[in-house]
């Protein structure tokens, strides 16, 4: 069987792209895992499709005429990493705006591979300049919906009220730790983790897939692990800072789809005034008329319906 599969989901990022898939290949080879990699393209403009034609010729290209979302992307890709009947142990779903350190890719199997329970391994990220960026974070609630809406004092943001885990747990010498949920851009899922629970939920375009699904994972009876040892540069946003308005829409949207899922209706009424008052408030306050258009949508994506 082989090792893993890398499913990167990539849309207008051609350069981000190129060198994350030389520091995939590397890492392949330096861990000398059996893995091969595949690059599902949603509908990009950019010349992407050329560059992995002409620069990496055993990249398996799964091409989009459409931009169907990062969820059904991702989906295409496992389903056919695993359509031969040979699949891998193991799906690494990757952003295409990240490089892959030197071990990243064998601490993360190792994690999996010590812990029989465990069914996803997310890495340590950190940003282009080495700064510390949070890698994974406690399901949301209540309280950071506050975080989102309101201005509070700048050293609650890192706190466990907005769903952080402590930095220290992060240094590269320390083990696995047990979280909600990673981010996901980089996360490993176990293969039959991955078919058991259905993979991610397609009725999400963008935002908030990999938290759906984590809940899920867990609720499966799987636990889950953020891997310190485990660094993966990644940039962020660099797709959706293509459409910044269009992700105020689908961020928040998103957003109410998950906590319709996963809160109960007490819950999610209290939450739907929470963000309605909020996203009216942001606005009332935006410059500029589209943005103002898209918080008032989102507002409207909160509301109960009977």
């Amino acid at each position: 069987m082989m090792d893993v599969a890398v499913v990167i989901v990539s849309w207008n990022v051609r350069d981000y792209l190129a060198n994350c898939l030389r520091s995939v290949y590397a890492d392949l080879e330096h861990s000398r895992l059996e893995g091969e990699v595949w690059v599902v393209d949603n509908a990009s403009t950019d010349g992407t499709q050329e560059l992995l034609t002409d620069l990496f010729p055993t990249t398996r290209l799964i091409i989009n005429g459409e931009n169907p979302g990062f969820g059904v992307a991702n989906n295409q890709g496992m389903k056919a990493a695993s359509a031969n009947g040979h699949g891998p142990k193991y799906y690494l779903l990757l952003n295409p705006d990240t490089l892959v350190r030197p071990g990243a890719l064998a601490n993360l199997v190792a994690c999996l591979e010590g812990n029989p329970k465990a069914g996803v391994a997310g890495a340590r990220l950190v940003y282009s300049d080495g700064r510390f960026q949070h890698s994974a974070f406690e399901f949301p609630g209540l309280a950071q919906l506050t975080f989102d809406l309101l201005t509070l004092p700048d050293r609650l943001y890192e706190s466990r009220l907005n769903g952080r885990y402590p930095r220290r747990l992060y240094r590269s010498d320390r083990e696995p730790f047990e979280v909600d949920h990673p981010l996901g851009a980089a996360m490993l899922v176990r293969t039959d983790v991955a078919i058991a629970t259905g993979g991610f939920d397609e009725s999400y375009h963008m935002y908030c897939e990999e938290i759906d699904w984590c809940w899920r994972i867990r609720q499966s009876g799987w636990t889950i692990f953020a891997v310190p040892k485990a660094e993966i540069v990644h940039y962020g946003g660099e797709s959706t800072r293509q459409v910044r308005v269009q992700s105020v829409e689908n961020l928040w949207s998103s957003r109410a789809h998950l906590y319709r899922q996963h809160h109960g209706r007490a819950r999610f009424s209290v939450a739907s005034w929470m963000v309605q008052k909020g996203l009216q408030r942001k606005a009332s306050g935006a410059s500029e008329p589209d943005l103002r258009k898209a918080y008032l949508y989102a507002a409207d994506a909160w509301r109960i319906v009977e």
